[in-house]
């Protein structure tokens, strides 16, 4: 008969923490949510029961996915100790709602939280360059949603830059991986023009890592405008609402991010069509303008010449009427004696021979007296 093994209290602790290190390193336990406590904004103290059992669950307040409400289905991942002190207890790793109820009410409580924040304000919201030529990617290589986003961006436009980390979108790793790739875009020295994050539909457990609060905080804080796009139409993430921008699926997003080239040419071809008639319209109208003012010029130049015409005549007129020809044709005579013209028969000298001009030639004379 073997001998029973004594121990400490303390040694038996001990001993019982590694027993349970070793065969139970990570358990997830999925369980109602039941006496929630926040101990001093740091400590979390809460219980999992079902309809036959409770176990005790301690966390730090940075693991909390968001608000929770006692009655919530929580999905546990943890590590059971048993400690000096407070007894046995669950230590949780990581910790999420579980079901569909659940979930929406974890939403609706970060929802109502953040957007008493201001997180989902109009005025946070920045407009997307458009097209960009970088695009910063979050989401999972693997995924349909990113096949459909390259396929739909390639179709629309070129020459896009496209930097691409590959993400869980689902998953306990899914929200710190996509924090991450968010923090890391930000962080980057040249940053893409625009960061898009996506993935396609699924359920609500599914889509639950982008309803997270560090992801909602992390869409929020980015200093990248963001555009995301999860689920399809009729799924709405918070962190959605926490962008810049929403896209109804990801390949809406593709299309809310660059236009097709298709259009653009339709519409270049118009505009270029547009541009030659309005430049035919216009070269016309200058020449219409040009040939009335051509034509009003030469009537100007006429109206001028013949105004000058009439001058000339007339003065011609005035210088034939005042001209001495016309006055000696008229019967008067010029009477010169040497140079000077004669004004009066005072100026007579007897003896003294003068000129006298008529209309049609000169003669001399002698006066006597």
């Amino acid at each position: 008969m073997s001998a029973d093994i004594e121990v400490s209290v303390s040694e038996f602790v001990a001993l019982l923490n590694q027993t349970l290190d070793f065969a139970y390193p990570s358990v997830v336990i999925v369980g109602e949510l039941a006496n929630f406590k926040i101990w001093r904004d740091r400590l979390v103290f809460f219980d999992l029961k079902d309809d036959e059992a409770t176990v005790n669950c301690f966390a730090f307040i940075t693991q909390l996915p968001g608000p929770l409400e006692d009655g919530m289905l929580l999905k546990v991942r943890g590590q059971p100790q048993y400690h000096q002190t407070r007894g046995f207890s669950f230590n949780v790793q990581r910790l999420q709602p579980a079901g569909e109820g659940s979930i929406r009410r974890a939403a609706n409580l970060l929802q109502a939280k953040l957007a008493a924040e201001g997180l989902f304000d109009d005025s946070r919201k920045r407009l997307l360059p458009y097209p960009p030529q970088s695009i910063g990617l979050v989401t999972s290589k693997q995924s349909a949603a990113y096949a459909d986003f390259v396929k739909i961006l390639a179709a629309r436009w070129s020459g896009l830059d496209i930097h691409l980390i590959d993400v869980q979108v689902q998953g306990e790793a899914a929200p710190g991986q996509i924090v991450q790739a968010i923090e890391q875009f930000n962080a980057a020295a040249q940053t893409p023009d625009v960061l898009v994050v996506i993935r396609g539909g699924g359920s609500p457990e599914d889509l639950a890592a982008f309803s997270t609060e560090q992801v909602t905080r992390a869409v929020a804080a980015s200093r990248v405008p963001t555009l995301v796009a999860i689920g399809h139409e009729i799924d709405l993430s918070l962190a959605e609402l926490a962008a810049d921008q929403r896209a109804s699926t990801p390949s809406n997003a593709a299309e809310l991010l660059v236009p097709d080239r298709t259009q653009v040419r339709a519409a270049l071809q118009r505009a270029a069509e547009q541009l030659e008639r309005a430049g035919q319209q216009v070269l016309q109208t200058a020449r219409t303008a040009a040939e009335e003012q051509r034509v009003s010029l030469n009537q100007a130049i006429q109206d001028v010449l013949i105004s000058h015409q009439e001058r000339l005549q007339s003065s011609a007129k005035l210088l034939q009427a005042l001209s001495p020809t016309a006055i000696l044709q008229r019967g008067y005579a010029i009477v010169h004696q040497g140079q000077t013209a004669l004004r009066s028969v005072k100026q007579l000298q007897r003896g003294v021979i003068v000129n006298v001009q008529l209309a049609d030639g000169s003669f001399t004379a002698q006066p006597e007296e």
